[in-house]
């Protein structure tokens, strides 16, 4: 599906899927940013920043009088000006989020899963919206919802002069030892522990059903709670009341624990890297591809290794400076470690941590890619020559550098990396594009980004979905035919709004 909306099972036909967002009565707010699952029902936000909610409300947790409204299968507008909703997938309450920063929830709270003390007193279920009251000040950052407690992690500003810090807090029933500490509280109270004190910018938290973990900027991995099933990885099967710092795997890129995530379910836990692997395998078969190669570097020994320009470029944020220091190093070095170096560089792995610690400083290895590719391909003049495969359309030719159409099509990556000696340079299938429509093309390829004085027509839709299958450019995320749609539907729903504007109404 194409459109960034919500899709569920049709109750009356389990084979079909049924478009959410069209069930939406407002036809003006019917493109979903974002979807949060619960236990027993789905949260919709749509991009005018309003909350719909999905399936059961037993426990109030659609906002409405359980006895109003038991269940629905149309989203129910539950909440207008929302930033965020925060649920989980064992928990039948939710919290909103406005955009100045007060909390609201609803939803089951016989344990005080959702930091309401008084209300849970008086009642298990809050049925309606409640504003949460005695939430610690600062900025809320994430609300992770297990089935008996909820964790939130809020950026504290208690200094002017350092920078934010980063606490924990929790609230609910003790059951498993969710909390991260010894009894229950129906309040959030922090989860206090000598590992955050030297370590206290948490990148990542999440919770499973009774256990959680804690991503740190330091490379630490956190985690408290249930463990019957090893969900913590700590080695056994006995639960922890208390944070402890559970020993990580050896990390394939553990110079950048950025990208790394953490994600927990009922009884297991995930710990993944994101990364441009593919790309990166393919940078490594270009460097060691001759034909490719357009830059020189002699090692101590004399001997001679040739790299790719374009991807030292990329490496190195296109500074002629730095790979003159890389010169330097690389006449130093014998064969086998330049090699392991130029390794190094293109793939981002640290195969020899010596050798990587003499070119860290001059690797731009955490800059975005489409960033990078944009500032270097969108310079035509300074990169002319470096522009060697042609495209032909009605008789006109463009130029591309190969590797960038190498990490945006699966056919051109097969075309350019086989094996074969074949040194076509050009495909004469695009006249099918109108002009307009090959411009937009053209200035995606460079930016992954639609310019935004474009206007998009239904007519640009159809004719760019032919390229986009014929050429295998479906694989990038986001991609040209997300990115049109989004952008297609956006401009209709402005002009309605303009029109609406423009009436009178007598």
């Amino acid at each position: 599906m194409y459109l960034p909306k919500g899709i569920y099972i049709n109750p009356n036909n389990p084979k079909e899927f049924i478009n959410i967002s069209s069930l939406i009565e407002d036809i003006n707010d019917r493109i979903i940013e974002d979807i949060v699952s619960g236990a027993r029902s789905i949260y919709l936000l749509t991009s005018n920043q309003n909350a719909y909610g999905i399936g059961s409300n037993y426990y109030g947790q659609l906002g409405f009088d359980s006895k109003t409204i038991k269940k629905t299968q149309k989203p129910i507008l539950i909440m207008k000006n929302v930033s965020k909703i925060f649920s989980g997938n064992d928990s039948n309450y939710v919290f909103l989020l406005n955009s100045n920063q007060e909390l609201f929830g609803c939803g089951d709270n016989q344990d005080g899963q959702l930091g309401l003390e008084e209300s849970r007193k008086k009642q298990t279920k809050i049925k309606k919206l409640t504003k949460i009251q005695n939430i610690p000040k600062g900025k809320i950052i994430d609300i992770q919802s297990g089935y008996f407690h909820t964790i939130i992690l809020i950026e504290v500003d208690e200094n002017e002069n350092e920078n934010p810090k980063r606490k924990l807090y929790s609230c609910g029933y003790y059951r498993y030892n969710g909390l991260g500490k010894n009894e229950d509280t129906y309040e959030f109270t922090e989860i206090k522990s000598s590992l955050f004190e030297n370590d206290n910018n948490i990148l990542e938290i999440s919770v499973g059903v009774y256990h959680t973990l804690i991503l740190t900027s330091k490379g630490n991995l956190i985690g408290f709670g249930w463990n019957a099933y090893g969900q913590l990885g700590t080695g056994n099967t006995n639960d922890k009341s208390i944070p402890i710092q559970i020993e990580l795997p050896k990390l394939r890129f553990n110079e950048d624990i950025s990208n790394y995530h953490i994600s927990c379910g009922a009884f297991i836990s995930f710990l993944y890297y994101y990364s441009f692997s593919n790309l990166e395998e393919d940078l490594i078969k270009l460097f060691k591809r001759k034909e490719f190669c357009d830059i020189s570097f002699k090692t101590e020994n004399g001997e001679i290794i040739e790299a790719h320009k374009l991807i030292l470029k990329y490496r190195l944020n296109q500074n002629q400076n730095q790979i003159e220091k890389l010169k330097e190093i690389i006449s130093k070095k014998s064969i086998k470690e330049s090699n392991q170096i130029f390794e190094m560089i293109y793939s981002n792995r640290i195969l020899n941590p010596i050798l990587y610690s003499e070119i860290k400083e001059i690797i731009n290895s955490n800059e975005k890619i489409e960033e990078t590719m944009k500032r270097i391909y969108l310079n035509e003049n300074e990169n002319e020559k470096e522009k060697d495969f042609i495209i032909e359309r009605k008789e006109k030719q463009y130029k591309f550098p190969k590797l960038i159409l190498i990490m945006r099509s699966e056919l051109y990556r097969g075309m350019f990396l086989s094996v074969t000696n074949d040194k076509s340079n050009k495909v004469t299938d695009y006249s099918e594009l109108s002009n307009k429509s090959f411009q937009i093309f053209e200035y995606w390829i460079y930016s992954n980004q639609i310019k935004d004085e474009i206007e998009i027509t239904q007519e640009i839709i159809d004719e760019i979905q032919i390229g986009i299958d014929y050429f295998q450019l479906n694989q990038t995320n986001p991609n040209l035919f997300d990115l049109l749609i989004n952008k297609f539907n956006n401009q209709n729903q402005n002009q309605k709004v303009k029109k609406k504007e423009n009436c009178l109404i007598f």
